[in-house]
């Protein structure tokens, strides 16, 4: 893959930005293409704080390609009966098969995450937990799969910023929960979750990839080129692409237009 040639010392411009990110879109479109044509398996993991950029870096990610080859999963709370299964259980169906790379809008480590912190399981089921699952994960990477895990860390300064937008705008309102204004509060207790979590989940196999998330537009190409950079994929080899002829319409002729169009109002 292209190196980026953007000067980090200053700020990024919206031109920049789109420049930078139409190349990544098309390295992606090319990893795309290489895992279908190999039958890779990549599974990428974004977890981070409320307000911390995960949404805005996976619409990044995907806006470009096929929905058929990258699916985002982000999951509800569990049924009753998810909740007597061993925790990581309810995500393993939703893993990779061959020719597809399927992105977690948080993952498993809710676990560790907000259901410690929010009071959701025990601190003993948390521990549990973290006792096991590197190596759950290692045999996820046994497996064949790729497995990339994402920390998004923002500042409480930018938090803050970000939070109050969602309650001013009407087109973020629905980003906002009560849940999002409870966990607000518990900076702390999710930065000792965080560091608890880390801690026991950082592995050879399995590392944990922290990125800076106050400067939204320059975290997601970071993301994106660091992502491409751990996969060892090769753009495809394309046959070259003509367009065919038209039929000729011989005796069609349009019908007298009776639909109902949408009203030209802009």
């Amino acid at each position: 893959m292209k190196k980026a040639t953007l000067d980090t010392s200053e700020s990024l411009s919206r031109k920049a930005y789109d420049k930078e990110l139409k190349r990544l879109h098309g390295e992606l479109v090319a990893l795309q293409e290489w895992a279908k044509a190999t039958g890779a398996k990549i599974c990428v993991l974004f977890e981070g704080r409320d307000g911390a950029g995960k949404g805005g870096v996976i619409k990044a990610i995907t806006e470009r390609v096929s929905p058929r080859v990258f699916r985002v999963v982000a999951l509800p709370a569990p049924s009753e009966r998810e909740k007597s299964q061993m925790y990581a259980q309810r995500y393993m169906p939703h893993l990779p098969a061959a020719g597809e790379i399927v992105i977690f809008d948080r993952s498993w480590y809710n676990r560790c995450g907000v259901e410690r912190v929010m009071g959701f399981c025990t601190e003993t089921q948390a521990e549990k937990f973290l006792d096991t699952i590197s190596a759950v994960e290692k045999v996820i990477v046994e497996s064949g799969v790729i497995l990339l895990k994402y920390w998004l860390e923002v500042s409480p300064e930018e938090q803050t910023r970000r939070m109050e937008q969602r309650i001013h705008d009407p087109r973020k309102i629905w980003k906002l929960s009560p849940m999002d204004l409870k966990s607000y509060g518990r900076w702390y207790d999710y930065s000792r979750a965080r560091d608890a979590m880390f801690a026991a989940s950082d592995s050879a196999w399995a590392p944990w990839y922290v990125a800076a998330s106050d400067d939204k537009k320059r975290m997601r190409l970071n993301v994106i080129s660091h992502l491409l950079s751990k996969v060892p994929y090769e753009a495809p080899k394309r046959d070259k692409i003509t367009l065919p002829k038209r039929q000729k319409p011989k005796d069609y002729v349009e019908p007298e237009d009776v639909r109902h169009h949408v009203p030209a109002i802009f």
